[in-house]
């Protein structure tokens, strides 16, 4: 046998090496292509699946859209009455199918006995809820009390818990109360919601315009707190306490207690300030005969002027209003006070032509609810004014406003009691002043008083602020101390207290000292220079508590004299610089 040569046999082996790595090359190639393709098609089948499963929602949603198209629509209906199963009926009334339970709806402007689905609960529903009926007329929801309808105003609360209630027009109605609202006490003059429906009344609301007229409170002042007035008090004590305290011996003395109280004055010396006293002392004085752990006392306190509407006979409504509350409040034996305030402004003269004569049938009905026919038991009125002389005469007559109590500006011993209220040793003093007195508070504060009062009742050019001429000629002098009040008082001494805490903000120096008192009572007697009307002086000074005379001219004079505490024209201080 011929042998190849071993060179060849290499070149044919390399040779195919070479082609089965060209074959391998090629199948890799195919395989990674194949590979690319297959996750090229997971891709795809992934979002074909996500399609899939968006169409089948949309397919459900569109099925379960055609399934509500086809049912019946739900029907509203208000609850009238719940009658549960088991009720007994009555012979020869009533078939036995009534010991079902069922519910008297409104629907469609008609009553009707309906059933209830077994699926609900019957104690859930109440009066004056909202249901809902299928097709068959079955109640299958509950939705509630709806919570809209008309307003309407209680005129009166029936024994049996129904009400008669005034809507629009002045039209009465009886109505029912629904089991919620008659859990809380319905008073007169309250304003609820009436479904016009059902004939129900579902809620009671909170109306701005009788709360801002009338605010039922126990007021915090007390006859300690109002200095400048011991007699006046007293007055008041004898004329409201006494009768309250002992009925027995009034009784026995065949008296009976005031129905009403006038306080006139001038203004800011503390007429509304002794009628939240009477009020609080009241409370004290029911609170000791009985075991109620709080004093219960009524203030009812008038914003006069905001009675005033502009409809015919709004105005005498709310007095109405006023005195039904003041008479329910009462009915427990709870002392209740009605106080009017600037009662000059409701009650004028009648025919006196200064306004728009409203006050023709206010006054009659103002007299009407005192001294009518129904019983005033309880209630005390008491009225403020700095122009009595205003207020029709019936009003003020004995029977009526049986006592009159002036409540005269302070002279200097009283002004010293309202500078103790508001100057205490509680107060910061200063240490200077602190110690001058040896570091007693309590003199340091009396000094400090003594000195102001020194200052402002001196009759003093200084303290010269308007001259007064009457129509028979004569004139006459007012100073500063012929206009102080328990508010100016108050006022002279917050300023001096912002001027300690000016000083020691802009010095370091901490307390009040006499200097601030002094520069208080100057700026209070410059703010005051203008504010005299000099167009109509006789009607200002009634206002401001001059009486007597007619008074035609008044002259200022305060800014003729530049008040003590304050750089003259020439750039000199004053004395009390």
């Amino acid at each position: 046998m011929e042998q190849q040569p071993v060179g060849a046999e290499s070149e044919r082996t390399q040779a195919a090496v070479a082609a089965a790595e060209r074959e391998a090359n090629i199948q890799r190639e195919k395989a990674r292509s194949l590979d690319r393709q297959l996750a090229a098609a997971a891709s795809n089948n992934q979002r074909l699946a996500g399609v899939l499963e968006r169409t089948r929602e949309e397919i459900a949603t569109l099925r379960a859209g055609l399934d509500r198209d086809g049912e019946t629509p739900f029907s509203f209906a208000t609850v009238v009455a719940v009658h549960p199963a088991g009720s007994t009926p009555t012979d020869h009334q009533a078939i036995a199918a009534v010991k079902l339970t069922s519910v008297d709806v409104i629907h469609a402007g008609r009553k009707v006995r309906v059933s209830l689905s077994p699926l609900l609960d019957v104690s859930r529903l109440a009066p004056g809820h909202e249901v809902l009926l299928n097709e068959a007329l079955v109640v299958v929801a509950s939705l509630g009390l709806e919570g809209t309808g008309e307003i309407v105003t209680v005129k009166e609360v029936l024994d049996d818990g129904r009400i008669v209630a005034i809507g629009r027009g002045d039209d009465q109605r009886v109505v029912r109360l629904t089991p919620s609202l008659a859990a809380h006490a319905v008073r007169v003059g309250d304003a609820v919601v009436l479904d016009a429906k059902s004939g129900l009344a579902v809620e009671r609301v909170q109306l701005t315009e009788m709360q801002s007229l009338v605010l039922e409170e126990v007021p915090e002042i007390s006859y300690a707190d109002i200095g400048g007035l011991g007699p006046q008090i007293e007055q008041i004590r004898d004329a409201v306490e006494l009768p309250f305290a002992h009925q027995d011996l009034y009784a026995e003395h065949g008296l009976t207690a005031p129905k009403g109280i006038l306080l006139y004055g001038p203004p800011g010396c503390g007429k509304t300030l002794i009628a939240k006293a009477v009020a609080h002392s009241l409370a004290e004085r029911a609170a000791e005969g009985s075991s109620a752990a709080t004093p219960r006392s009524y203030f009812l306190n008038i914003k006069g002027p905001e009675l005033l509407d502009k409809y015919v006979g709004e105005t005498e409504r709310h007095i109405r209003l006023i005195f039904a509350r003041a008479r329910e409040k009462a009915a427990t034996g709870d002392p209740v006070v009605v106080f009017f305030d600037e009662m000059d402004a409701l009650f004028r003269t009648r025919g006196s032509g200064v306004s728009s004569d409203v006050e023709t049938t206010i006054v009659p009905q103002l007299l009407t609810e005192i001294d009518g026919v129904e019983q005033l038991d309880n209630v005390i009125v008491i009225g403020a004014s700095n122009r009595e002389d205003m207020i029709d005469p019936a009003i003020l007559r004995p029977g009526r406003l049986d006592v009159k109590i002036k409540v005269q500006r302070p002279n200097r011993s009283g002004a010293a009691e309202i500078f103790a209220k508001y100057l205490t040793t509680n107060v910061p003093l200063h240490a200077t002043e602190l110690a001058d007195h040896a570091g007693d508070a309590a003199a340091c504060v009396r000094h400090l008083i003594e000195v102001t009062l020194e200052r402002m009742y001196a009759q003093s050019p200084e303290n010269e602020f308007l001259e007064l001429t009457f129509a028979s000629g004569e004139r006459s002098m007012l100073y500063f101390r012929d206009f102080a009040s328990g508010a100016v008082i108050r006022n002279i001494v917050d300023r001096a207290k912002k001027a300690a805490i000016k000083d020691l903000l802009t010095s370091g120096e901490r307390g009040v000292r006499a200097h601030h008192l002094l520069r208080a009572v100057a700026d209070e007697f410059r703010e005051h220079e203008d504010l005299p009307n000099t167009s109509n002086p006789d009607d200002w000074a009634r206002i401001t508590g001059q009486r007597g005379e007619r008074v035609t001219h008044l002259r200022p004079v305060a800014h003729e004299h530049p008040p003590a505490g304050t750089m003259g024209p020439d750039g000199a201080a004053g004395a009390a610089s």
